[in-house]
């Protein structure tokens, strides 16, 4: 028997799985076909979003988080005509800046040297949650242990992927589009959200309350709530 519910294709942020969506999974269960990328293999944008676009359905609404949110922006540059709403999460649409590319291969040159591999340390948790949610152990435990099971080789291939420039991609779109963030995010604030939805006429702007980057894990009923009228839109 056909499943009447439209499929959903959730695609995850750097380091994370599919436990970034767990309460999106079960909040909109009833009315999507929710299912988690594996975005831990490959060796660039586009060939993530080739190995996405190869077992998805036809037709999909498609909801990237972060880094998901570049390979979204990849497969709305590949297969636009696929993609039936799109929601854009706590990301960006810039192309990388040499000063980035820098520090990310600095960065993968430390994550390389011997040694345990730590995920989320505690000197990068304040840039990817609200302050008043660092105390929280319940979360920050559920953040780091995907870290971990993501782990260093994964760490350094995503790393290494180039981020391409999404504006004209964005711009040709004419489904649905949600565009989220949460109000303390410092990592892609809001500023960049506002005009990243200032792209697309049909785009919903949603700002998150007490919430920094992690959006789905910090305030997911909230989340769920814009993403619930998002597929209904």
């Amino acid at each position: 028997m056909t499943d009447p519910r439209p499929p959903l294709l959730l695609l995850p942020g750097f380091l994370c799985d599919e436990d970034l969506w767990r309460d999106q999974l079960a909040g909109l269960a009833d009315i999507a076909d929710g299912r988690v990328a594996d975005l831990g293999h490959g060796d660039s944008l586009a060939a993530l979003a080739r190995q996405v676009l190869a077992t998805a359905p036809p037709r999909f609404a498609l909801a990237g988080f972060s880094f998901g949110g570049y390979v979204a922006q990849e497969i709305a540059r590949q297969a636009p005509q696929r993609i039936e709403r799109l929601a854009l999460l706590d990301t960006s649409f810039h192309a990388d800046t040499p000063e980035r590319i820098a520090r990310r291969r600095a960065a993968n040159k430390s994550v390389s040297l011997p040694g345990e591999f730590r995920g989320m340390t505690e000197q990068l948790l304040p840039s990817f949650i609200a302050a008043e949610r660092l105390h929280d152990t319940a979360l920050v435990q559920r953040i780091n242990a995907m870290t971990l099971r993501q782990g260093r080789e994964v760490f350094i291939r995503q790393n290494a992927m180039r981020r391409d420039d999404g504006a004209a991609v964005l711009r040709g779109l004419t489904c649905p589009v949600l565009v989220l963030c949460g109000r303390l995010d410092v990592l892609t604030p809001p500023a960049l959200h506002q005009a990243m939805a200032a792209l697309m006429p049909q785009a919903h702007l949603v700002m998150v309350d007490d919430s920094g980057h992690m959006s789905p894990m910090e305030q997911p009923a909230a989340v769920t709530r814009a993403m619930r009228q998002w597929l209904a839109a």
